[in-house]
């Protein structure tokens, strides 16, 4: 038995056009996240904490932009076919841990959903997935409100 763990990091810009879809949640704002996919930025960097972990090319080899069948496409389905190129290499996901750095919009009122999506997605339970919240004290370009940025952390086992 092997413990892999990997490390994902997704920023996305905002945009005026767009929902907000963070985690799966369609979360109230004024501008949304501009991207191929819907976007999804906390899902974009498990999925490639998920990736990392089982020691396989980044999110953009198995979603590339370029492929207009998928855009669009919700990232909680970029999620089960992780789950799933982990169940094809034995792996179990044991947690996955995240961090959004956002200014806006709020999000903390949309943890539960989320976590519970991310779950279902990657079939795992609500208690390990981790969802936490934070600013960028109004530094850099997500202290500006230009976008919103994700980081995570997964641990696997291997058989």
């Amino acid at each position: 038995m092997k413990i892999r763990t990997g490390i994902g990091y997704d920023v996305h810009q905002f945009s005026p056009d767009r929902k907000c879809i963070l985690g799966g949640v369609e979360i109230p704002s004024e501008l949304g996240l501009m991207g191929h996919s819907d976007a999804d930025v906390l899902c974009h960097a498990i999925a490639d904490s998920l990736l990392g972990a089982l020691g396989l090319a980044d999110i953009g080899y198995y979603f590339p932009p370029t492929d207009m069948s998928i855009e669009g496409i919700c990232s909680l389905d970029i999620l089960k076919k992780c789950k799933s190129l982990a169940d094809e290499h034995g792996a179990e996901i044991q947690n996955v841990d995240s961090q959004l750095i956002a200014e806006a919009p709020r999000v903390m009122p949309h943890i539960v959903p989320m976590k519970a999506n991310i779950a279902a997605a990657l079939g795992i339970t609500p208690q390990q997935v981790g969802i936490k919240a934070t600013t960028n004290e109004t530094m850099g370009f997500v202290g500006r409100k230009e976008g919103i940025a994700a980081m995570a952390t997964c641990c696997m086992i291997l058989e």
